[in-house]
């Protein structure tokens, strides 16, 4: 029996499979099975099923108990490879995939779902129209063509194979949960909060702060309202263009103080508060949905949630079920370690073939032990600090390490000339018209600090002069950042793997983070199989190199105690 076979599910019901012989052509006749999860579970031997999407089917198995070892999500491999031929932003769904093969004109993406808060999935939610197994698998036959035809074909299908392991993770992280006390998480909000007022007024510590703002002001000053903010500082003698924190931090005024506190706990009420938990925390578990490749980077992002975004005193309620614990797993200075891989220099490897402080090794070799301007000039690299002190620590930089610089500099010109921009694995950077502002704002990519003053949002696009100057930014980062996201997909592969024979559960996944809810008696050995899988990640996405991904672990029962 072979290993490998594809499914859909029909139109009239039921599922239809079908075995597929090594070059991804049927190798028997296609079945019909009535029940999805029994199709599955009675081919125990197949190791890599084939599907239009894993968001479609694996949720449903996984319902059922019913796990996959591997899979080939036509979907996701659609949207790498339409942007590796510089179409990205076409319709990517596996009817418009077929479209584009027979000539015929090309459906749009049908809209997303947006993620409803404790909503659960109705019996009668409208589904997409079945793709016919046939015509599902001429579409994998095209695209395993299209995949021959790239210019490191091998590396194209590692990154294919990475995109769907990533989604059969996040699907499985979606069904297992975070765990999550709502009693702590409570008591956390009543200590910052303070108590509820009947009606849904303010907690009594804001309506403090708000006070405190309006006597400072020496009139009724709303701090949730920007615009009265400003307006109000303005009337006092002093001109603020918003009321960021950084802006705030540099004005010697009483207001600043309580309403910098008012700000902070504001956000977390909104983001993180009563709501939110009422909404997003289910039996004991946080359950964001997450979103394996979710940028143009390749980064995740979740569909509601704000998992990727829990403060840290919000994380006191993230605590593992008894007699379990969380391993808590940060990949230290992933970015520059990418850097060295993909860049080859040989004197950044040297440094990053160390499980020690990579900014650290940098100062001692280019800025005589000043670890903080060593870090500022590789963080510059990436990120495009070319003016002031950025431009003299990229100097000192580009002597020591000039095989490190040149890569990010070439992909930066590239990206200012409109051309395409892969990562080592091969996904692509969007081109021109698609890499200024929402590109650059999915994949987090802050503006150069001098840009800072003139923009009243300074993590958010916008900040550059030109669009040639914007796209070369997003280029540079994007070798590194992308790179950094194929990394981390195989590493959460090697991962799952490891742990499919234990009882632990990856549960959290945030770019360079990993959490995995464990029996206490298996931490040890999810230590290690972090270890090992960054390893084994490194040296299958750059081929083998010095370079050295080390994580920093702690085994904790609260999340917020890793850090």
């Amino acid at each position: 029996m072979t290993d490998r076979w594809a499914l859909a599910p029909a139109e009239e019901g039921g599922v239809d499979v079908a075995p597929l012989g090594p070059d991804g052509l049927p190798a028997g006749p296609v079945r019909r099975e009535p029940d999805l999860a029994e199709a599955v579970r009675s081919r125990p031997g197949v190791t890599r099923w084939v599907w239009r999407s894993t968001t479609e089917v694996y949720p449903r198995l996984l319902a059922t108990g019913v796990r996959v070892e591997r899979a080939y999500d036509i979907e996701a491999a659609e949207t790498l490879l339409l942007g590796h031929e510089g179409r990205y932003g076409e319709p990517r769904a596996a009817a418009a995939a077929l479209a584009r093969l027979r000539g015929g004109p090309v459906p749009p993406d049908p809209p997303q779902r947006q993620a409803e808060p404790g909503a659960q999935p109705s019996l009668f939610e409208p589904q997409s129209v079945p793709l016919p197994l046939a015509d599902l698998l001429a579409v994998y036959a095209e695209q395993q063509r299209r995949t021959g035809a790239t210019a490191h074909p091998d590396r194209m299908r590692l990154l294919t194979a990475a995109e769907s392991a990533g989604m059969l993770v996040a699907a499985e992280m979606n069904h297992a949960g975070l765990p999550w006390r709502a009693d702590v998480h409570r008591a956390v909000l009543h200590d910052l909060l303070g108590e509820r007022y009947a009606g849904g007024g303010e907690p009594r510590r804001l309506a403090e702060l708000a006070d405190e703002v309006s006597a400072a002001f020496g009139r009724r000053v709303r701090p949730d309202l920007p615009a009265d903010v400003v307006k109000a500082f303005a009337q006092a003698g002093i001109k603020v263009s918003s009321t960021r924190r950084w802006e705030l931090e540099s004005v010697d005024h009483p207001a600043v103080e309580p309403l910098i506190e008012y700000k902070k706990l504001y956000r977390i009420r909104v983001a993180h508060g009563w709501s939110w938990l009422q909404d997003w925390v289910r039996d004991g578990r946080f359950r964001p949905e997450f979103h394996a490749g979710g940028t143009v980077t390749g980064r995740w992002v979740t569909n509601g949630g704000g998992a990727l975004q829990i403060p840290k005193v919000i994380r006191r309620a993230a605590v593992a079920d008894p007699g379990w614990r969380l391993v808590v797993a940060d990949a230290d200075q992933m970015e520059p370690r990418v850097l060295a891989a993909i860049s080859r220099d040989p004197g950044l490897m040297e440094v990053a073939g160390r499980e020690t402080d990579l900014y650290q090794a940098v100062s001692d070799r280019a800025f005589s032990g000043d670890r903080a301007q060593a870090k500022l000039a590789v963080l510059g690299a990436v990120y495009g600090q070319t003016s002031g002190d950025g431009l003299k620590n990229l100097a000192a930089l580009r002597r020591r390490f000039p095989k490190a610089v040149a890569y990010v500099d070439e992909a930066a010109r590239a990206g200012e000339e409109g051309r395409l921009v892969r990562t080592w694995l091969g996904r692509t950077c969007p081109p021109a018209a698609r890499t200024t502002d929402d590109a650059v704002e999915e994949a987090g990519i802050p503006p150069a600090e001098e840009d800072r003053a003139s923009d009243a949002r300074p993590w958010a696009p916008g900040y550059a002069s030109t669009d040639a100057r914007a796209r070369g930014r997003f280029a540079r980062n994007f070798v590194v950042q992308g790179s950094a996201a194929d990394w981390a997909l195989l590493l959460l592969a090697a991962l799952r793997r490891t742990l499919g024979g234990m009882a632990a559960e990856l549960v959290f996944f945030q770019h360079d983070e990993v959490i995995v809810h464990c029996p206490e008696a298996e931490a040890a050995t999810v230590v290690e199989a972090i270890r090992q899988a960054a390893e084994l990640a490194g040296r299958l996405t750059f081929g083998r190199t010095p370079v050295q991904f080390p994580f920093t672990t702690a085994v904790v029962e609260c999340y917020a105690d890793a850090k």
